[in-house]
């Protein structure tokens, strides 16, 4: 990465710590993101969307979650005594996931994601929302990293958000395609943070051309959501 992407990534992971006792708020569409019944109401059912694909999708035993933050998608993982390595750069949303989490076998691993200490293989490679803070110079290289920690056969499922204007506080500034957002916490303090909005079509091809065979969906007006397989054994070749 640039100086000036590791800067970015600082300030990120310096957010994320900082927002982790009102991150929920965000999804639960609480305070500054309540924009009423009829959109919450809209929000979840493709919340219960995501939710069911996942479900679906889910293989094996052993899984990996990048960025677990709150455990608000750990906890699904965490179930039928499937072992979860959830990985997180914030010890503070760790601290609120293992509250969450509370059963289950989930060994929680607090790093810079762009430098993981792991080593293994996994039947699943779990992230969500956390595409969109990778920034695009370290795109190709984020995902043959991932492809490195799956099993033959493994596969990838993967939650974000769509570029929702009605998705982000009221208080925030307007959504666009700059790569870089604003973000103001409950206490006044601003960030900025990589958010990257990517296109499901487009998405695909890009991972179609790096090897991964599957789909990307939108699920409507909020997230888009997907589940990959690497099309071949890492070769070890890797062009950034």
């Amino acid at each position: 990465m640039s100086p000036s992407d590791d800067q970015q990534i600082r300030e990120q992971i310096e957010y994320y710590r900082a927002r982790a006792g009102e991150y929920d708020e965000w999804f639960l569409r609480q305070g500054r993101y309540d924009r009423g019944d009829e959109h919450r109401a809209a929000w979840f059912d493709e919340v219960a969307v995501v939710e069911r694909a996942l479900g679906e999708e889910i293989e094996g035993r052993q899984i990996l979650e990048l960025a677990c933050g709150t455990g608000l998608w750990t906890r699904h993982l965490a179930q039928a005594d499937r072992r979860v390595v959830a990985v997180d750069a914030s010890p503070e949303v760790i601290a609120i996931n293992r509250a969450r989490v509370a059963a289950g076998e989930v060994r929680y691993v607090i790093a810079d994601i762009f430098s993981l200490p792991l080593l293994g293989s996994f039947d699943m490679v779990f992230f969500a929302f956390w595409l969109s803070h990778v920034p695009e110079t370290h795109f190709n290289r984020f995902w043959h990293s991932v492809r490195r920690l799956l099993r033959p056969g493994g596969r990838v499922f993967l939650v974000d958000s769509l570029l929702e204007p009605e998705s982000t506080a009221r208080d925030h500034d307007r959504l666009s395609t700059s790569g870089i957002v604003r973000r103001k916490l409950n206490d006044g303090q601003v960030f900025e943070v990589v958010k990257l909005f990517h296109d499901p079509a487009q998405l695909e091809r890009r991972l179609s051309d790096l090897g991964w065979t599957g789909w990307i969906r939108s699920s409507g007006r909020f997230f888009l959501y997907g589940s990959l397989a690497a099309s071949a054994l890492d070769s070890g070749e890797f062009s950034p």
